[in-house]
């Protein structure tokens, strides 16, 4: 009689969580392998003056994504999360008092551009728009959705009549220099600009096809209720009512192979776990440079340190606030974009004049009477992944904090903060929690045409080893995490499947994946 396959997922990232789940929803036995002490990876929160703080990924969407793992899984999104369309997506400010508010409603983002930079621009913008639906939707099915997608196979999917929509998408044009075909004020090549940021990139070496962030963001940005470290729970949740077991605290230190095919894991106290397959929810390098032992380490490249994707310099809080009107995400430009991404891409260094993040995890997405007391504030500069080569001195993130902090006041913005009610981290503290990323906090820099496929799918060439999460195919964010769970899962389904050890083991339902 066959026996139920055992699955090991190391990591409890949004990827290893989904990968997990997708495998225990259908009848696999399956056990998750966490460092830390609560769901989540990157998807994380920190306490700062006795609240906790949203310190990863503030922004959700793609909420179609979630919506079928909940699904596939036997429940709804809606039965374990609370979620709310937020009506303005981010406001943008410059020193002077220029100020842009960004619409999920795209007629209301055009008249705003109008008002703030002319009727041109907001031309401009409508174009913008069209060619940002238009990338989605070549992609979408040939891309994000694939596999472990190649140009030809992008070129196949497409077909004859698809080869216009994919030279449309401009792989070899520049995300900043084709915002300049859209837009001649220099402000809002920045605000768009942004989208490179999303992925860890520089707008003045990313593709133009990041453009399709902007539709994303048009077909909804949700906010969730108890803060986005609940999503992480959730899906812990529904993992363990399918018998998932996770298990917090249990620190993978090497990934074993016998005879050619990985057969367990050893953690750090030495208990080893057997496995018939294992999810590596780590950072995809940090199987190459060795931390899981030699016999996984041709489960992915070495990453150069020159193709990491940003860091980040993080300050979470909690701080009373006056003067500039906050919603939930905002936006604070440095004057000289170009300037700040040679710091960070050619120096390797803290910028001079960083541009701000600010979620103010308090607020809403629309205008609202500022909380009584202090509100709970992540703000976040972009950084060199260099945690692990050259960090940061306390001189070289005193002076980052007085420039982050001084800007946030050219706009308006007063802050009174205390370090007691401080928590903030550097690229050497994100290599810490991610180790073999010198900080990176998106995988791989999408630099240049082919940058996207060289990110390691699902499978790997050591057998029955899988890949999941930020650092792998289809990319950096929290539902591209979890379709990367999704694909990990379906390949390993259909490995086993394929194996005359467990054709006849039952495997409840479907997955639908590419």
């Amino acid at each position: 009689m066959a026996r139920t396959p055992h699955i090991v997922v190391v990591g409890a990232g949004v990827g290893g969580l989904v990968a997990a789940l997708d495998l225990a929803a259908r009848g696999l036995s399956v056990t998750v392998l966490e460092r830390a002490a609560t769901p989540g990876g990157k998807l994380r929160e920190v306490r700062a003056g006795g609240a906790a703080i949203d310190a990863g990924p503030t922004v959700f969407t793609m909420r179609w994504v979630f919506e079928a793992i909940f699904a596939e899984a036997g429940t709804t999104l809606d039965a374990h999360l609370a979620l709310r369309p937020a009506e303005i997506l981010a406001r943008h400010a410059w020193g002077g008092g220029e100020r842009l508010d960004l619409f999920a409603d795209a007629a209301r983002s055009e008249a705003a551009i109008g008002d703030f930079a002319g009727a041109a621009e907001a031309r401009g913008f409508h174009d913008f728009c069209a060619r940002a639906r238009g990338i989605w939707r070549t992609l979408e099915p040939t891309f994000i959705r694939a596999r472990r997608p190649t140009p030809l196979s992008l070129v196949r999917a497409a077909g004859l009549r698809g080869l216009g929509d994919l030279w449309r998408i401009a792989p070899f044009t520049t995300l900043w220099s084709a915002l300049g075909q859209h837009f001649a004020d220099p402000r809002l090549r920045q605000v768009f600009g942004r989208y490179s940021t999303y992925a860890g990139s520089s707008p003045f070496l990313a593709p133009a096809t990041l453009m399709l962030i902007a539709h994303v963001e048009q077909d909804g940005v949700w906010l969730v209720d108890g803060g986005m470290h609940r999503i992480a729970r959730a899906l812990a949740d529904v993992l363990a009512g399918h018998g998932g077991r996770l298990r917090y605290g249990a620190h993978v230190a090497e990934i074993e192979a016998a005879r050619g095919n990985v057969s367990g894991v050893r953690l750090a106290d030495g208990e080893w776990i057997a496995a018939d397959a294992v999810v590596f929810n780590g950072d995809a390098g940090a199987l190459g440079a060795g931390l899981l032992g030699g016999a996984v380490r041709g489960g992915a490249p070495v990453m150069a340190p020159a193709a990491r994707s940003l860091s980040a310099v993080t300050w979470a809080m909690r701080a009373r606030t006056s003067g500039f009107p906050l919603l939930r995400h905002g936006v604070f430009f440095s004057r000289d974009y170009a300037a700040e991404f040679s710091d960070l891409f050619r120096a390797g260094r803290l910028p001079g004049a960083p541009t701000v993040y600010v979620c103010a995890q308090d607020r809403d997405a629309a205008d609202a009477p500022p909380p009584d007391g202090p509100e709970r504030l992540l703000c976040l500069v972009n950084a060199p992944p260099t945690g692990d080569a050259r960090p940061f001195t306390d001189a070289e993130i005193a002076a980052c904090e007085t420039e982050t902090f001084r800007l946030l006041a050219r706009c308006g913005l007063t802050l009174e903060r205390t370090a007691e009610a401080t928590v903030h981290n550097t690229p050497a503290d994100f290599e810490t929690l991610f180790p073999a990323t010198g900080g990176a906090l998106y995988g791989q820099a999408v630099h240049g045409p082919l940058a996207s496929f060289r990110r390691p799918g699902a499978r790997t060439a050591v057998p029955g080893l899988y890949l999941a999460g930020g650092s792998t195919h289809p990319g950096a964010g929290m539902p591209m995490a979890a379709l990367s769970g999704r694909l990990a899962a379906a390949s390993v389904i259909e490995d086993l499947a394929s194996t005359d050890r467990f054709r006849t083991v039952a495997m409840r339902g479907g997955i639908s994946t590419p």
